[in-house]
């Protein structure tokens, strides 16, 4: 059935029993209060819950990864449902935004993943080194011991560049073997440099590429390079690291972050966390893996390799059909019902795909059928776009996620 235009929404009806339910319906921040319509049986709250003039997030957030939501989503319902020591968690934490945002409101951070690369992404910047201390360990680094063993990097590297990436590499695999908590130090620069591989300016060791988020074939980058008449240009792998380790430092952590509780960080499917009691957790905020659209082992191949890690061994799964998708969610849902205590919530964030003719948001609703939560609402936050577009069926793209559809539970 075709979503309803933005004229179709109606104010809101009578105060839910809920109190965050009433808040999100009350809620006008920016100027309007939210809009509702129920949709086959499913209500929707439409606003712009958090806008453009938001995202000012702190600097430990600037670490890119493919389909990250933003920390404002997050944030959003930190600090509605939950207070300070209590646990946040997201079994999905790709770079590590919920966790990371939870410890900076004084949250205990819980976070899983399939992929290695989420715990080596997100447990430096739960506890941050100082600038001196990344500079005096880079300064230690042998970085004659450079021999080059994939010279088919060459097209995204100059060569002596190359040559020092695999200095790193190796000083990083013995200072920070993948499945060991490394030295704090060794952890953050082998955070930043695989933030730094691959990108579109000067800052990344790279050539001109692909956004930040993804790393191209050795082959497409060729025809990039051809395509572009450019030759990868050297670059000083050092000084690049602790550059952007200082943007990521810009902003003093807040005391909220120094004094959080040990965080929880883990790697596996999302649908078993033995690492964590029934009933501990307060609050999931995620979002899964989308319909037939993110190529997460594609897209993190360069990563993987810097990291020591096979990138074929870690079981991501792609889910291309709607039942096989919506079969993961059950079961995840079942997981979340588990770790969640009574009366915490669920925000679980979906994107839109197949230009907004599928909205997965229903997906998840059914899929919660007769497990333990009470269905709340879907909220969709409100966007602003350089193409036409609006919040039910978004066109400025064919393929991907244009607005947060987010749905909310409680736990019973």
């Amino acid at each position: 059935m075709a979503a309803p235009p933005d004229s179709a929404l109606a104010p809101p009806g009578p105060p839910p029993a809920d109190p965050f339910g009433q808040a999100v319906r009350a809620f006008d921040a920016f100027g309007q209060p939210s809009l509702e319509r129920v949709e086959d049986g499913v209500p929707y709250l439409v606003n712009a819950f958090w806008t453009a003039g938001q995202r000012q997030a702190h600097s430990l957030h600037e670490v890119s990864y493919r389909a990250c939501f933003k920390p404002q989503l997050p944030a959003f319902f930190i600090e509605r449902l939950t207070r300070p020591g209590e646990t946040v968690y997201d079994p999905f934490m790709g770079r590590g935004t919920t966790p990371l945002e939870a410890a900076l409101r004084g949250r205990r951070a819980a976070g899983n993943d399939i992929n290695p690369l989420g715990v080596m992404l997100a447990r430096p910047r739960l506890r941050p080194v100082t600038a001196e201390a990344v500079a005096a360990a880079l300064a230690s680094i042998d970085w004659q011991d450079g021999a080059i063993t994939a010279p088919e990097l060459l097209a995204f590297y100059g060569p002596a560049t190359l040559a020092r990436i695999e200095a790193l590499r190796r000083w990083l695999l013995r200072e920070a073997p993948p499945g060991a908590e490394p030295d704090p130090v060794a952890g953050w620069i082998r955070m930043v440099a695989l933030n730094r591989l691959t990108g579109h300016s000067p800052g990344f060791f790279s050539v001109y590429t692909l956004p930040p988020n993804q790393a191209v074939s050795v082959a497409a980058q060729r025809r990039i390079n051809e395509r572009r008449g450019q030759v990868p240009p050297e670059r000083d792998v050092a000084a690049l690291i602790l550059r952007k380790t200082r943007a990521l430092l810009a902003d003093a952590p807040p005391p909220a972050l120094r004094t959080a509780p040990p965080p929880c960080l883990t790697t596996g499917p999302a649908e078993r966390n033995p690492a964590l009691a029934d009933g501990s957790v307060a609050l999931v905020v995620t979002s899964p893996p989308f319909l037939d659209v993110v190529q997460y082992a594609r897209d993190n191949w360069l990563r993987c390799w810097f990291a020591g890690l096979d990138a074929r061994a870690v079981p991501i799964a792609q889910h291309g059909s709607v039942p096989a998708w919506q079969a993961m969610v059950r079961r995840t849902l079942a997981e979340m019902a588990r770790v969640l205590r009574p009366g915490g919530h669920l925000a679980f964030e979906v994107g839109e795909v197949r230009g907004g003719r599928l909205l997965l948001e229903r997906l998840v609703w059914e899929a919660a059928e007769g497990l333990p939560f009470a269905r709340l609402f879907v909220m969709v936050n409100r966007q602003d776009f350089t193409k036409t577009a609006n919040c039910w069926g978004v066109a400025n793209n064919a393929r991907g996620t244009n607005t947060n559809r987010i749905v909310v539970m409680r736990r019973a």
